[in-house]
């Protein structure tokens, strides 16, 4: 007998209570097996693909692409050991009729088996496995009333057009076949909407301007920075320091690995740096137990570097760098990074950082005083490397020249160990063999 079985938004770990639904990768009549990806939601920490415990065929989905969801809230509804196979589509359908389903949440969280390829059934398939008499079906955690339903759109174009202007497509009713809401349809209630009139200003009326929304990656980077100003009692030093050795160590390095080997990045020998620099002054690889009126000094160093990416600043976490080579920290700066520009950053991968590395000069800037990362207790900032008038064994001469900027947490040290520490880091900098003693 067909089971009707809701799939709601399950708890993404780390603390989460809500996502934002990016893309649904499943339409309603599609057949679906266990374990398949069904929607791709945003979190205040990453990108990921949620699949479904159960297999069988779509019978709902709830929420527009936009739309923020808490956890525990309805994603969609399958129909499960239905006889999808009257639909043409042969016996594969036979892996949804597992009523149980996998128990497995996340895509990279246990999840063991490859996605499926989608299939659709057609109309009359659906309604073999679906439009039965409502005394045979038995429905298992049914959706909540009021739940609402999907709205009849077929085209993303239709319904990006529709969230660019705040429109609500449950309120239109549409002028294609079966209630299809078209193009013209959103335009229209566009149109309308700009016609009315606007109603009239007060002194309470919040100012005009273009909204938006501070959620997802940017609505918890915008929390963290806020929290960072309230509790830590932060100071900033910064000094100028000749890396043209730094440079030229680079290119001795990348020139002797040869054709094809990874090149060693400037970020890579300033983490490398940093890391000897904090196995000097561990102070500055701590937080601060606020409750408890305690600094924990921590035992590893797991480093994070600020990347902008099309979603907002995030930070991915070197786990682990005081233990690595520069060659090893390189290949994990890169490989997050690329994870990073793509989306695919876990949640494990941006969170438990104890010190930050940000390269602003990459947008071509000179110097800045950072905001420590919450609840680290001190970041280091980078400018632009160029060529600059600098004084040089006694004589003017052209050199590399960077700023490199501290910002830390008064509570945990004194500007005395902090200076040590931008020192040692820009020593590094100028006289790159000084790495050599804490190899």
């Amino acid at each position: 007998m067909p089971q009707v079985l809701e799939f709601r938004l399950p708890d993404l770990g780390e603390g989460l209570t809500e996502a934002e639904i990016v893309r649904w990768l499943v339409e309603v009549g599609d057949v679906v097996a266990i374990d398949q990806p069904v929607v791709e939601v945003e979190t205040a920490k990453a990108m990921v693909e949620v699949p479904c415990p159960y297999g069988g065929v779509v019978t709902a989905r709830f929420g527009d692409e936009g739309t923020e969801l808490p956890v525990g809230a309805p994603l969609l509804t399958v129909a499960v050991g239905s006889p999808v196979g009257s639909a043409g589509d042969g016996a594969d359908a036979d892996s949804g009729a597992e009523d149980s389903g996998s128990g497995n949440v996340l895509v990279g969280y246990g999840t063991g088996a490859p996605p499926v390829r989608r299939r659709r059934v057609r109309p009359e398939g659906l309604k073999a496995a679906v439009a039965v008499p409502v005394a045979s079906v038995e429905v298992v955690a049914p959706v909540p009333e009021p739940a609402p339903g999907p709205v009849a759109v077929v085209s993303p174009l239709v319904r990006r057009l529709a969230r660019q202007h705040g429109l609500d497509l449950r309120g239109l009713a549409g002028s294609g076949p079966d209630g299809l809401i078209l193009r013209a349809d959103v335009e229209s209630a566009i149109r309308s909407a700009a016609e009315a009139p606007a109603p009239e200003a007060t002194a309470s009326s919040a100012p005009a301007g273009e909204r938006v929304a501070l959620r997802g990656v940017r609505g918890a980077v915008a929390d963290k920075l806020a929290r960072s100003r309230r509790e830590i009692p932060d100071a900033t030093c910064w000094v100028d320091a000749d890396a043209t050795e730094l440079m030229a160590a680079r290119a001795a390095m990348n020139g002797a690995a040869g054709a094809g080997a990874p090149k060693v990045s400037v970020l890579a020998l300033l983490a490398r740096i940093c890391t000897a620099a904090l196995a000097r002054y561990p102070e500055l690889n701590s937080t601060v137990d606020q409750e408890a009126r305690e600094i924990v000094r921590l035992p590893q160093v797991h480093l994070g570097f600020a990347a902008q990416t099309d979603r907002g600043l995030v930070v991915p976490v070197v786990r682990d760098a005081h233990a690595r080579t520069t060659e090893s920290i390189g290949a994990e700066i890169a490989r997050l990074t690329e994870a990073a520009r793509t989306g695919s950053l876990t949640p494990a991968e941006l969170t438990g950082g104890t010190f930050t590395l940000n390269n602003y000069g990459v947008f071509g800037v000179d110097g800045s005083t950072p905001i420590i990362n919450h609840p680290e207790a001190a970041m280091l900032g980078v400018g632009r490397i160029v060529p600059k008038p600098w004084v040089y064994e006694g004589e003017l001469a052209v050199r590399q020249v960077v700023q490199l900027s501290l910002t830390f947490d008064h509570r945990v040290c004194d500007g005395g160990t902090a200076g040590g520490f931008l020192r040692y880091v820009a020593d590094c900098v100028e006289r790159p063999v000084l790495l050599l003693r804490s190899v």
